[in-house]
């Protein structure tokens, strides 16, 4: 089995809504998560936008690969009317990324794990180390409390709900 972290956000349409039903097909499609973190409300990163993000991290075993999970989460977002464009970052309903497959270090022209960007984002971080703070970063060998706290990340962020007790 691997050790799977999947981030999910978005921040167009009922964006609570889009979480769980995202959640309810990740479970459905790959595997039901061991941990899911609350839900966080935080600011567009890296792009000017009316609308807040929502965004979580769930943890999940799968003997799925890498590929397979990526096929399936970007089918989830197309499912759920995200729209892609090449101009840069932009409102979505959904966005799900690979996070963390295990230890492995991928990059390939459709995919980069542990997502590039992790350390630079409290969005990601804080979901994250609510439910795995002591994992290890295969990249910079430093767990996520310590990214944590390394962040350069200013942006306004704030617990929204606890996802497991509201189902």
């Amino acid at each position: 089995m691997n050790e799977v972290y999947l981030g999910i956000g978005g921040n167009l349409g009922n964006r609570l809504q889009n979480i769980r039903i995202a959640i309810n097909l990740i479970s459905e499609r790959i595997a039901l998560p061991e941990k899911t973190s609350s839900v966080f409300m935080s600011e567009p990163w890296g792009f000017q936008h009316a609308k807040y993000f929502t965004n979580a991290v769930v943890k999940l075993s799968t003997t799925k690969s890498e590929d397979e999970i990526f096929k399936i989460t970007t089918g989830i977002e197309l499912e759920m009317k995200r729209v892609r464009s090449n101009s840069g970052y932009q409102g979505r309903t959904m966005d799900i990324d690979i996070l963390f497959y295990g230890n492995k270090i991928i990059e390939s022209k459709a995919l980069a794990v542990p997502h590039p960007k992790i350390q630079e984002r409290l969005f990601v971080l804080m979901p994250m180390a609510e439910i795995a703070g002591d994992f290890i970063h295969p990249v910079f060998n430093k767990t996520i409390n310590e990214l944590l706290e390394t962040c350069p990340d200013t942006g306004k962020i704030r617990i929204l709900n606890n996802y497991t007790s509201k189902s």
